[in-house]
């Protein structure tokens, strides 16, 4: 399959990864963007390893490892996810391995989060995208690094807290845990407040609790936040899903414009960052940040492996959240 731009940066004029996108994936090693398994074959895979093949909606997902230049199917050792689009109904059900890529590329690239490295690949004979993200929880060595989701971390499980307990919880309360156990708390608030900016403004309805993370960080035997991940335009599949996957704010409480506005725009953000304990001047900065790169995500967005329909409904999705991110 010929390519025009670099299946992970999405820079133009390659016709597979640019030098730097192999260095941070694949260690400098010349890797294919297209598989050497099909979709069959994988999908054989997963029914081998678990029994069964999804048909519940969930996104399937697989462990891949990298021997010599070949990204193969493991089932332990496995150094990158491999994500195919979902077996669920859903808008737009075959763009969400581009959605999800596209959605971290913005996220680091345009503004520079920290983003687990991730890249479009094609599986072998249909040449249909599937989504890889490297693996940010393991050393070189292969040993576990420590990571807990902020279900975990708050004990929170469907056993305990019903079907529901991804989403019992608000970012307050997210922002609490992490002053609780962050020694740099500041600084890992200001990494997670740019993030709730960012999936805001991209429509990600599905930033719940499992979706952030703390991890060690040797260095300075602290935790920190994690890369982020799991990111993507989920209003792309889901065109009535609520602006935000948890409430800004704990104990139901609402600032004035949300009361009669009724969605989220600049003075809950505002108000959001004061009460987490950022000066005003860094709380603008911010928001001034998000609001000011339509131009940048727009080119990403159409040198994106999305269909053309897509492309155009992702635009008009991040024109609507910079204007209420914009309105005072």
């Amino acid at each position: 399959m010929k390519i025009k731009y670099c299946p992970s940066c999405l820079k133009p004029g390659y016709e597979t990864f640019c030098k730097p996108c192999r260095e941070k994936l694949f260690g400098g090693i010349k890797v294919s963007h297209i598989l050497n398994f099909s979709k069959p074959e994988y999908e054989q895979k997963i029914i081998l390893s678990t029994g069964k093949i999804s048909i519940s909606g969930v996104q399937p997902k697989h462990s891949l490892k990298l021997n010599g230049n070949t990204l193969e199917l493991t089932e332990k050792g496995g150094e990158y996810i491999l994500k195919p689009h979902p077996n669920a109904l859903m808008a737009n059900v075959k763009q969400v391995p581009a959605n999800e890529h596209l959605t971290m590329q913005i996220a680091s690239q345009v503004f520079g989060i920290d983003a687990a490295y991730n890249s479009i690949l094609f599986f072998k004979d249909s040449l249909e995208p599937c989504y890889i993200t490297k693996r940010f929880d393991r050393k070189s060595d292969g040993t576990k690094i420590n990571l807990e989701d902020f279900s975990q971390i708050t004990g929170k499980t469907e056993e305990i807290n019903g079907t529901n307990y991804k989403y019992d919880s608000s970012y307050e309360e997210i922002s609490d845990v992490i002053k609780k156990y962050c020694s740099a708390y500041k600084i890992e608030f200001e990494k997670f407040f740019k993030l709730i900016l960012f999936n805001y403004l991209i429509n990600n309805g599905d930033a719940h609790l499992k979706n952030f993370s703390l991890i060690r960080n040797d260095y300075f035997s602290d935790y920190i936040l994690s890369p982020a991940y799991d990111l993507l335009n989920t209003r792309l599949h889901f065109p009535e899903e609520s602006e935000m996957a948890l409430e800004l704010f704990k104990d139901g409480y609402e600032t004035q414009s949300y009361k009669v506005n009724n969605h989220y725009l600049y003075a809950d953000f505002f108000e959001f960052g004061i009460k987490s304990g950022m000066n005003k001047k860094r709380i603008n900065k911010f928001i001034s940040d998000i609001i000011s790169k339509f131009k940048e995500i727009e080119t990403l967005i159409n040198h994106s492996f999305l269909n053309r329909e897509s492309k155009l409904l992702y635009i008009e999705h991040v024109g609507l959240s910079m204007k209420k991110l914009s309105s005072q």
